[in-house]
This record gives structure tokens, C-alpha cells and sequence, in this order.
């Protein structure tokens, strides 16, 4: 007779404890125990630890996983559990460990490798219906492909199981916490933000003030900047480079042909100055020629502008981004002009908020949905379908996919789908709306995903004061170091790379279902190389983490003030110059209603929520190996420098940016 003592933990979360039996097997390379209950004073009690005796006959060899399944209890009718790990000792063999963090939530069996992270090429024995081929081929009829609306030209995503209460396993679904706070935040966001008897008014805003009074909850130390600054060029400038939407500015050392600017229009020596560095261009092609979503039954209006911005001196800041001209279409015109500071107050605040408008539709679209929240499921389905749970590359991305596929099943239910929040509400909704991300997907390259690259690529290097470069710069440093760290420990030669056919599977199925197989992304087909594969890992939890806070997290203290980044335009901008007025911007901005409703989605998008994961918060015994822990350690050790460097910075902003602080950054894509 053998005894194997087997100690349970649950997570110490809310809701975590269990009052269901809970029955355990454990499966050895020589044999497998009976399932036998764990008899526990009736409950598993979340943050505490049980132990436990299994018998077996005879030794069933090196324990290489263990199955869990709960039965419900009368009274009790439902099925909610979480464990976090079970460790199993033996007599003279050494201590397993079987890490889950992983609801329980159904009277299915549950399978849980034991923690040693094992390459396809390492396992020598054969579990037949335990086998990494076989858990494989469970995933893969769990986790399907499918195209959104039959689509051509956009990335797959998962097919969910339809007409099910569950359309999605239970193990990437949102925690108990996550939905319940997700469902209250959905259903009482209008009256959290005093909208809720806004919805019904057509009305257009009668004056700024207005404006003013009704949205003056949830404010933050930025929305109450930007609602007092949004009309000055300086802010215009500063939120290109760490506003919501950092991506688009870059270095013009030569005019677009379809942007005729001349130096005497903005009084400057043009061809001297972007010598200099001095002059650049932010323009929004992605949106040319697209007609505007039709909104309550009127047409409305979305524009594709360039925009041309100066670096000049500041007594305070030391310099300034500042716009000096700006063209709201594509194709030169006569009545296309190029407004400039020097045209009436408002034909040139009209022009930027037509701009602003436009950068609404960029980032929801192009920077946040397609460049963070699609990506990340194409990621996390590639790694579920074709990595084990014990393959270290599962162990080190599978944090980096939490909620990941529930948040982007509800927002094609939502807001993206034909009667969603953003199609009703937002002029590049629509039939526009699948021409921005097809435009989108086919615009994205593998170095505009790397943040190094993409500063280089865009000629930033060098500019002052873009907190979005600098502290991305530094979480990229230290999340390369970290995933070399712990990659390079398993991985030891190129060749091992090249060997490891799931991880080959892994980056084949992102190129071909992602990438849609476009060779000219630069997105590599396979890996061939310990830097290769070290430099992609780390963009893909660099897009899932650092760079979804970046662009997500702001948007209400950036967005919430209407008038900064309007999500509608309901009159064409003007044709000549001169014609406008307070009431002409009135009329152009969207009406209250919409106003509220498209409120109340940013204030959703940005809401953190209270059982958030921050970066580098890895589950306990998820790796087992001394060296990948200590590589976890010094991980965390070091964001917790780079946050305390981000903080005394912030000290002595006016605007503090705190979108890629580790401590705010969630391990994953959440809202």
C-alpha cells in the first residue's frame, strides 16, 4: 500500500470557497488512483489549505497530472469553485505540484499537469488519453476559428457556442467578481454618470455651459484639465503624444503631395524646420472616403484630415507641439481649404474638433479594438488550441489571455454588432465601421507592434516630453529580459526552436488566422531562432498588457468632456472660411443623447475592475523551477522600480501619465 498525502489550496478570493464534494484522481505513468472524495468538514474555504490521504495498492509511478470534479450538495445548486493548487508528497520521491487557478464552475472532470513545464520533445512516456496530443484535441474542438460576419479581410476570432447559457468553457470566462461587477457597471453606467434622463433628448447642446453641468461626475485630475484646456493648440499638440492615442504622430521631413501647405501660410521657414526635426504629420488615411453612420436618421459626418504640427520653444515645458495647419480631406480642394491659427476662432476650433472627431474613430477602431483586443484573441485561441498546459510557453502567456476572449465575445455582442452601443452611437459606426478594420489589419506590421521599432519607424526618438515612449521603452526592456529569462532556461540552443513543433503550430496559426498569411506584415511563420521567439513572446504580452493600458485606461478622463473627442459630427465641416459661429459648433457636436450614450461606454471601457491582475503578478507555483521563479521575482522587482520612477515623475506634471505605471497595468486585455 502506498499513501499519498494530497494538500489542497483555494484561492484567498471572494467567493472562491466551495460547499460541493470534491473528487480528486491522481494519474502516474505506471497506473492511476481511484476517484475518491475529499471529505473536508463539508467546505474548501477560500485562502485555506487541507490535507488529505489517497491509497493506492502500489506505486503508480512519477505523478504526471491530476483529475478534480465537483458534485453539488443538497441543498446547495450550483457549481463554483477555485482552486488554487494541490501539492502531493510521497515517501522518498520528490514533492508535486499541480498549479490550477482555474474555476470549477460544472460536474465536468478537470485534468491538471503536474507544474514541471515540459517541451513536446521532453515527455517520454505515453499517457494515451492523457497525452498532450489528446488535450490538444480537446482544445481544438473547444476553441474554433471563425471569421466575424463571414468577413474577408479580418482577423478570426473564436466561435462561440450559440444559444447555450455558456458559449464560452468555463476557464476563460469572467470570475464570479469580474461579471457581476461587468453586468452592474453595463446596467447602471447612465445613472453612475447622472445620464440616465439624458437618453430620451434629441435636443442639440443650447451652449458650453451646459456641457459643463451635466458632465461633472466621475472626474479625474485629467478630465478636469482637459475640459479647461481643450480649446488651446498646446493640448491639441500634447495629446498625440500621451493622450489615448499615441500611435498616429509621426516625423514629416516632406510634405504629402496631397497636403499643399506653403510656408507663407504658417510664417515659418517649412523646409529648414523639418531639417530640424521640427515639423510633423498626423494624418488619418485609414478613414479616407468612408461615409459617415446614419444616426436617429440622419446622415452624419466623418472626416479623413492631415494635420501638421511645430515643436517651438515653451518658457514652462521647454517646447510645445502645436498644430499650424490642418486639411479635413484627403484630396486638395477649393472647397477642401487648409485652416489655419490665424483663421477665425471658430473655423479653426471647428477644424480641430472635426480632427478630434476623426482621432475618435482611430483609436477606438484601429488602435484600441483591432491593434490590442483582436489581436490578443488571435493570440490566446493560437495558444489554446495548439500549447499544452504543461509547455512553458502556455505556463508564461496563459496570465497575459485572462478575459481576453469573454470581454471580445460581449463587445461583438454589444457594441460592434449591427444594434450595438458604438454602431448607434458613433459616426465611423456602420457599414464604415468593417472598412476601418479591414483598412486596419492590412495597415498593421510586426514592427509597428514592437515598440522600439515603431518610435524609430515613426522618427521619435528624440522628441521631449513623450511619456508614452518613455515608460514603454523601459516595459518592453524589462519585459524582454524577463521572457529571455525564462525562455532561454528551457530553450537552450536554436535548434530547440526549430524542434519544438507545437510552438512552431503556436506562431503558424497567429500568422495564418491573425495575418490572414500576409508575408508583408513581417510577422515570421515560423521561429527559428531563441531571439526570435524571444522578441515575439514578448510583444504579444506587451500588446495584451502594457499597450492596452496605454490606450484604453484614459479614455474617459481624456473622452468624457465631449467637445475633446467627439464620437459623431452631425454637419459637414465648412467649405470656405468665415462662415462659422458658437452655433455652427453647437449643431456640429453631437446631440445629448448620443452624447450620453457614447459617455457611458468610455467610462465602461476605462472602469478598472476591483479583482484587476496588475503586470507581473504571476499565480503561486506556476512555474515550479527554481530559475523561472527567481526570473519571476526579479521581474516584479523591477516594475516595481520603474512605477516608483513613473510616480516622482508625475509629481511634477500637470498631467499625469500613468497609463503604462506597472502597478495600473493589467496582466491582460479586459475592457
Amino acid at each position: 500500500m502506498v499513501d499519498y498525502e494530497v494538500i489542497v489550496s483555494t484561492v484567498d478570493r471572494e467567493s472562491a470557497t466551495t460547499f460541493n464534494d470534491v473528487y480528486i484522481k491522481l494519474v502516474g505513468t505506471k497506473g492511476e488512483s481511484n476517484r475518491e472524495c475529499l471529505r473536508n468538514d463539508g467546505y474548501f474555504c477560500q485562502g485555506k489549505e487541507s490535507s488529505f490521504t489517497v491509497s493506492c495498492p502500489s506505486s503508480i509511478g512519477k505523478l504526471v497530472l491530476i483529475e478534480l470534479d465537483i458534485v453539488s450538495v443538497p441543498p446547495i445548486p450550483f457549481y463554483r469553485w477555485l482552486p488554487a493548487k494541490v501539492v502531493v508528497k510521497v515517501h522518498d520521491e520528490p514533492t508535486y505540484n499541480f498549479p490550477i487557478y482555474h474555476w470549477i464552475t460544472d460536474r465536468e472532470v478537470h485534468r491538471f499537469k503536474e507544474g514541471t513545464a515540459l517541451r513536446v520533445f521532453d515527455e517520454n512516456h505515453d499517457l494515451g488519453k492523457y497525452s498532450r496530443k489528446e488535450e490538444l484535441r480537446q482544445r481544438k474542438k473547444d476553441y474554433r476559428w471563425v471569421v466575424f460576419n463571414d468577413t474577408e479581410g479580418m482577423p478570426h476570432n473564436m466561435k462561440a457556442k450559440k444559444d447555450q447559457k455558456q458559449p464560452l468553457p468555463p476557464e476563460v470566462t469572467f470570475s464570479f467578481i469580474k461579471a457581476r461587477e461587468f453586468d452592474y457597471t453595463m446596467n447602471k453606467g447612465l445613472n453612475k454618470l447622472n445620464l440616465k434622463a439624458l437618453t430620451g433628448c434629441t435636443d442639440d447642446w443650447p451652449d458650453i455651459r451646459t456641457i459643463k453641468r451635466v458632465f461633472c461626475d466621475k472626474r479625474t485630475k485629467i478630465s478636469d484639465y482637459v475640459q479647461e484646456h481643450w480649446r488651446e493648440d498646446a493640448f491639441f499638440g500634447y495629446q498625440y503624444l500621451n493622450g489615448v492615442n499615441p500611435m498616429l504622430i509621426r516625423r514629416c521631413s516632406l510634405l504629402p503631395e496631397n497636403f499643399p501647405v506653403t510656408e507663407a501660410m504658417v510664417s515659418i521657414n517649412l523646409t529648414e524646420e523639418m531639417q530640424e526635426g521640427n515639423i510633423f504629420l498626423c494624418d488619418y488615411k485609414l478613414l479616407d472616403g468612408l461615409q459617415g453612420n446614419i444616426i436617429k436618421d440622419k446622415r452624419q459626418y466623418l472626416m479623413a484630415p492631415l494635420v501638421l504640427l511645430h515643436k517651438t520653444p515653451d518658457e514652462k515645458k521647454g517646447y510645445k507641439l502645436i498644430p499650424i495647419a490642418i486639411q479635413l480631406k484627403q484630396t486638395p480642394a477649393e472647397d477642401n481649404p487648409i485652416f489655419l491659427p490665424t483663421d477665425t476662432e471658430y473655423d479653426w476650433l471647428l477644424a480641430k474638433v472635426f480632427v478630434r472627431g476623426a482621432d475618435f474613430s482611430e483609436h477606438q477602431l484601429n488602435v484600441h479594438l483591432m491593434r490590442t483586443h483582436l489581436l490578443a484573441e488571435v493570440f490566446a485561441v493560437s495558444l489554446l488550441r495548439n500549447v499544452p498546459m504543461v509547455h512553458p510557453l502556455y505556463k508564461l502567456l496563459i496570465p497575459h489571455t485572462r478575459y481576453v476572449l469573454n470581454i471580445n465575445l460581449l463587445a461583438r455582442a454589444l457594441l460592434i454588432s449591427d444594434g450595438g452601443a458604438f454602431t448607434r452611437s458613433a459616426a465611423s459606426g456602420g457599414e464604415a465601421m468593417i472598412t476601418i478594420l479591414q483598412r486596419s489589419l492590412s495597415s498593421i506590421t510586426y514592427r509597428s507592434l514592437c515598440i522600439p521599432d515603431d518610435i524609430a519607424d515613426r522618427g521619435l526618438q528624440d522628441v521631449p516630453n513623450y511619456y508614452y515612449r518613455d515608460d514603454g521603452l523601459k516595459l518592453w526592456d524589462i519585459l524582454h529580459g524577463f521572457v529571455h529569462g525564462v525562455l532561454s532556461y528551457y530553450y537552450k540552443s536554436d535548434g530547440e526552436v526549430a524542434q519544438d513543433t507545437e510552438l512552431q503550430d503556436w506562431i503558424s496559426d497567429i500568422f495564418e488566422k491573425g495575418f490572414l498569411s500576409q508575408e508583408c506584415t513581417g510577422i515570421p511563420q515560423r521561429l527559428t531562432s531563441v531571439a526570435e521567439m524571444v522578441k515575439f513572446v514578448t510583444m504579444v504580452i506587451f500588446t495584451c498588457s502594457a499597450q492596452h493600458s496605454a490606450v484604453n485606461s484614459g479614455q474617459h478622463s481624456y473622452g468624457g468632456w465631449m467637445p475633446n473627442s467627439p464620437n459623431t459630427l452631425k454637419l459637414p465641416p465648412p467649405t470656405t472660411k468665415g462662415t462659422t459661429s458658437e452655433d455652427t459648433l453647437l449643431k456640429t457636436l453631437p446631440d445629448i443623447m448620443t452624447t450620453a450614450r457614447a459617455n457611458a461606454i468610455t467610462w465602461l471601457l476605462s472602469k478598472q475592475s476591483s479583482d484587476m491582475v496588475p503586470l507581473g503578478q504571476y499565480p503561486e507555483n506556476h512555474f515550479t523551477e527554481e530559475i523561472p521563479c527567481k526570473e519571476i521575482k526579479a521581474f516584479q522587482g523591477k516594475l516595481e522600480e520603474l512605477s516608483s520612477t513613473i510616480k516622482v515623475r508625475n509629481e511634477g506634471l500637470e498631467v499625469p501619465y500613468t497609463y503604462m505605471d506597472p502597478k495600473v497595468v493589467e496582466n491582460s486585455v479586459t475592457t
